[in-house]
């Protein structure tokens, strides 16, 4: 397969039809000629919240302007382009791509994957928060790739949390797969800082973590957190309220994580709740007894400088495959975005920095994908690679 060409745009603006339309203008400038637009048959769209009413019309104008481009995307809090976030303000983000129209297949609950009738190797995900039995579903929909790695994630709208699949969809899960000739390298980029060491959960139930190494788990956050046990119950939950379990597989003889961040095996969940008798501490998820865990706190921080981290990453396997990035994809937690890093954009020009001023297209995410799990307060960076170096 050739070079897969892809371009972007991006506009803010109190009317759809403007934003679209300056949107549109970009794209033109991108290519020789305008007309070449037309030739990308795949489409990414990526809106905020106050457009989510007019997605039906921005998907329609979309199909008008562009009647042989496949159309895949959803609503965000905040969306993302190269260099530049949107966070509550009427914007669009599009993205488009050169690719065989055999090399890639749309997916919804109106057009399941099925591997008997395209080979999926890899696919980006898009999910409403609400569907039922969401965990179970994407290790299913990942075993429908070649590859089981899918990337994308939850719709964060604080409204209508639609996604487009060529066409406005409501709940489930929806996206686009890529067969093998579309090459992808992906990374997550963890938000939080482990406080303590690693241990192990020698007692658990359902999401309740009864004990840690032998030890009530209230007295192990008190402990790495330096509190004192005999602390009153609402400084105990005012302190906690800022605190967050890393959740990693049991592996005997090792630590799941380094000292300084935690790997991609760590799942980031919430203290829901706390029992100041029994010692115990309700988490954000099922716990399993065996399984390790961390304490942590986001650290803007520790995030900035591993979003970079896993950019280079990215740019030295590309370099040491002669490859360069063609386009890139780019989901963060939408608690990431906006002050989060101190400052707007922060992430996105991060990125930049380190590939350069590709064609990006994305968003702020109320759950992130990757592998065949959802994460929370990460960021996921797929790139899409072309042949030889720029």
């Amino acid at each position: 397969m050739a070079s897969p060409s892809f371009i972007s745009a991006h506009a803010a603006h109190a009317d759809w039809q403007a934003a679209l339309a300056r949107c549109f203008e970009q794209l033109a400038h991108a290519v020789a000629k305008p007309a070449m637009v037309a030739r990308h048959t795949l489409g990414w769209c990526y809106i905020t919240d106050p457009f989510a009413r007019s997605a039906n019309d921005i998907l329609a104008q979309l199909q008008h302007r562009l009647p042989d481009t496949h159309w895949v995307g959803t609503v965000g809090q905040g969306i993302a382009a190269s260099g530049t976030e949107y966070f509550d303000q009427p914007a669009i983000v599009l993205m488009l791509a050169e690719l065989p129209k055999d090399a890639f297949r749309l997916f919804s609950g109106r057009q399941p994957l099925r591997p008997d009738a395209f080979p999926a190797h890899t696919a980006l995900v898009h999910a409403d928060a609400t569907t039922p039995d969401l965990q179970d579903l994407l290790p299913e929909l990942a075993e429908r790739t070649r590859s089981g790695y899918l990337f994308g994630g939850l719709s964060s709208a604080r409204r209508s949390p639609v996604q487009f699949a060529d066409a406005v969809l409501t709940g489930g899960l929806s996206g686009v797969a890529f067969d093998e000739r579309v090459g992808i390298v992906s990374r997550v980029t963890q938000g939080c800082q482990p406080i303590g060491p690693t241990r192990r959960i020698t007692r658990a139930e359902n999401n309740v973590v009864i004990t840690l190494d032998g030890v009530p788990a209230l007295a192990c956050v008190l402990q790495d957190l330096g509190l004192a046990s005999d602390l009153a119950t609402e400084d105990m939950a005012s302190a906690l309220s800022t605190t967050l379990v890393g959740l990693s597989a049991g592996h005997d003889g090792a630590d799941s994580h380094a000292a300084s961040r935690f790997g991609t095996d760590t799942l980031v969940r919430h203290i829901v709740g706390l029992d100041p008798r029994a010692r115990v501490l309700a988490i954000g998820d099922t716990v399993q007894t065996g399984s390790q865990l961390a304490f942590c706190r986001r650290d803007p921080a520790v995030a900035l400088a591993d979003v970079s981290r896993i950019a280079r990453e990215i740019q030295a396997d590309l370099g040491r495959r002669d490859l360069h990035v063609a386009g890139a994809h780019y989901v963060s937690c939408v608690g990431r975005g906006g002050p989060h890093f101190g400052s707007p954009n922060a992430e996105l020009r991060a990125i930049r920095a380190v590939l350069g001023d590709v064609p990006l297209a994305g968003f702020f995410a109320g759950g992130e994908i990757a592998n065949d799990r959802l994460y929370g307060y990460t960021g996921v960076l797929t790139v899409f690679t072309a042949a030889g170096r720029r």
